[in-house]
């Protein structure tokens, strides 16, 4: 049986969640910003005939993030899908969102797939001389400007808003370094949660790679999520990026692909 959560539920569904905190990350961030009444997000779960949680699916906006640790009700979340406004964007591990590709009525956005990589421990980090600094909504044009120079961003076009959002609310942060009032390198987080936090933006200026500057600034943002007790993840996709992260701590936990 599928039905939409409630407050009710919450113990449970963050004990299921829990179990894979990095894989969940997005699902438990959410949650815990925004609740279950918010008319922007919804969450469903498949219960089986003794109230155990089977899978879990997020819609925020119109986007969804389904999870499950083995067989589940396809067609019944794929029927909840089919309710929104199409094409939808789906994400999550590989093997899950594979499920629905190509299911009748379902339209997906475009596919793209990507490790997915954890870090639980700061035994591979160093210090640094760099100058790093952490950012304030004061610098959000700066930060915004940079990533617009580099060819892999996208740059959504409410990027500047989403970003001021996450400083607000603490579910995200920002570490740069800069010269002569020019910021010369960044990386932030996005989705922090009471157990994770996702790495993102990591970039520096085209004049001034190969400085070290975004190891110096990961090692320190790393160190401070990792201090708190969370867990660090990320997207790579890119096998030379994949390499420095692995130097730093990270492991690979999964695929997860993205449909937008």
């Amino acid at each position: 049986m599928i039905r939409k959560l409630t407050e009710q539920d919450h113990q449970q569904i963050m004990a299921f969640l829990s179990e894979e905190p990095s894989i969940n990350l997005f699902i438990i961030g959410d949650i815990e910003a925004f609740g279950y009444s918010s008319e922007f997000q919804e969450l469903w779960a498949e219960f089986d005939a003794e109230n155990n949680i089977k899978a879990v699916m997020l819609r925020f906006h119109q986007s969804f993030i389904p999870y499950a640790k083995g067989e589940f009700d396809i067609d019944g979340f794929a029927a909840i899908m089919k309710q929104y406004i199409q094409p939808i964007s789906l994400s999550g591990k590989s093997d899950i969102v594979e499920k629905f590709e190509g299911y009748e009525g379902l339209k997906l956005g475009a596919k793209r797939i990507t490790f997915f990589a954890e870090c639980r421990s700061d035994e591979n980090l160093s210090t640094t001389d760099v100058e790093v600094k952490k950012a304030t909504i004061a610098d959000v044009d700066q930060i915004i400007e940079l990533r617009s120079l580099i060819e892999e961003f996208h740059i959504n076009k409410d990027a500047r808003k989403m970003l001021v959002q996450v400083m607000e609310s603490n579910s995200g942060r920002t570490y740069y370094t800069g010269d002569k009032g020019m910021m010369t390198a960044c990386v932030s987080t996005t989705a922090e949660n009471s157990m994770s936090a996702m790495i993102v933006g990591v970039c520096t200026r085209k004049e001034y790679r190969r400085k070290g500057l975004a190891t110096a600034i990961m090692q320190k943002l790393f160190k401070e999520v990792l201090s708190e007790g969370k867990i660090l993840c990320l997207f790579y996709d890119n096998p030379e990026a994949g390499r420095i992260y692995k130097r730093l701590g990270f492991k690979d936990i999964g695929m997860w692909t993205m449909h937008q």
